[in-house]
């Protein structure tokens, strides 16, 4: 009888040391649906993003970007506004009417949306003072995306621009009298 008055207790405690375990698991498992399930939400609005300007609807990036959003575009712009970045989207479809992005991975980790992406078109209007030449380019980029409540706050672009000037005809070469 003594033996079970001492087993019970420990029984006991075992039970509610193993209940206490699995409450914390279970809040640490619905945690991590929930941080998954803003990360899904995150690629959806980054993808529409892309749906939509390969329809030349730039107005959407007022819609789905904070007013502060930050956008980085490594050689052709640096630290635009939406307002901003408006003309430059708008010449660079107008050069390329057939434009369009192919996405071929996004990842999501937090609050960033990482899109891998090819990009090709006809190159029918001048652009960056090139003049048409008719060619077709492909040329790829990665663009990273910073998502907060629901709106695009930060927007990276870096894509293999000296691959699509050389796909319109444009040379490279060293500047006259430097070797």
């Amino acid at each position: 009888m003594k033996k079970l008055c001492m087993i019970l207790p420990l029984a006991l405690l075992l039970c509610f040391m193993v209940g206490c375990q699995d409450k914390e698991a279970m809040a640490e498992l619905e945690e991590f649906k929930a941080q998954a399930e803003v990360e899904e939400q995150n690629k959806a609005l980054v993808l529409r993003v892309y749906e939509e300007l390969d329809k030349k609807n730039f107005e959407i990036l007022d819609e789905l970007a904070a007013p502060d959003i930050r956008l980085i575009g490594i050689g052709t712009f640096e630290s635009k506004t939406i307002a901003e970045a408006k003309p430059i989207l708008s010449m660079w479809y107008g050069a390329f009417p057939d434009y369009t992005s192919t996405i071929e991975e996004v990842i999501a980790k937090g609050d960033k949306v990482a899109v891998k992406m090819t990009f090709s078109g006809t190159h029918e209007g001048e652009f960056f003072g090139v003049p048409a030449s008719g060619n077709t380019m492909k040329y790829g980029g990665i663009h990273m995306w910073e998502v907060k409540d629901g709106k695009l706050t930060g927007w990276w672009v870096q894509e293999d621009l000296l691959w699509l000037m050389q796909q319109l005809g444009m040379e490279l070469k060293p500047k006259e009298g430097e070797k």
